[in-house]
Formats: C-alpha cells, sequence, structure tokens
C-alpha cells in the first residue's frame, strides 16, 4: 500500500508543479505585455516631445496663430501654415465667398 500512497504523492505533485509553472509563465507573460506597452507609450511621449510644433518641411519652430476662432500652426521660419484635421473646412467650406477672401489674403499676408 506505500507504494500506491507514494505514487498518488508523486502524482499530485506533478500535477501541482504544472499549474504553478502554468501560473508563473502567465505572469511572466503579462509583465512582458505591460513593458513593451510602457515602453511603446514612453516612445510616443519621446516622439511627440521631439516633433511637437516643429514644422514637417524645415525642422523649426512653429507658432501658433488664431483666425476665425481656431489656431493655424505657422512656421517661424519658412512660414508655411499648416491646418489641424478639420480645420480647412471651418476655415473655407463653411465661409461665406467674402468671408473666404478675408482669410486667404491673412494666410497669404496681404
Amino acid at each position: 500500500m506505500e507504494e500506491a500512497d507514494r505514487r498518488r504523492e508523486d502524482d499530485w505533485f506533478r500535477q501541482n508543479e504544472k499549474q504553478l509553472l502554468e501560473a508563473a509563465r502567465e505572469a511572466r507573460l503579462k509583465r512582458e505585455r505591460e513593458r513593451r506597452e510602457q515602453e511603446k507609450d514612453e516612445e510616443k511621449k519621446r516622439l511627440k516631445d521631439l516633433h511637437f510644433m516643429k514644422c514637417p518641411k524645415c525642422g523649426h519652430d512653429m507658432a501658433a496663430e488664431k483666425k476665425e476662432g481656431i489656431e493655424v500652426d505657422r512656421c517661424t521660419f519658412c512660414e508655411g501654415i499648416f491646418l489641424d484635421a478639420g480645420e480647412l473646412e471651418i476655415l473655407f467650406l463653411k465661409k461665406k465667398p467674402e468671408e473666404r477672401r478675408g482669410i486667404t489674403k491673412w494666410l497669404l499676408g496681404i
């Protein structure tokens, strides 16, 4: 009977070891996923800090200018004008023709 008890005990330990190893593997995978997400978030922040308010054409600083209730970004060096999503529609497409001429003159610096 002692041999049968020993086999049951060995089987119990094998099963519990398998469960413990699986739990440890899952915990490691979770930590790795969290670390990758954190690194990804840190890289996004680093890139934003590196490029925020920089001209995509020449790389110089951009300055925000208010016009018609929105902010357009103008390069302080090449004077390029850059609009965020939806701003072009607000500036031109939703305005009357006489209002558009004023905006065009302002954008061109006339």
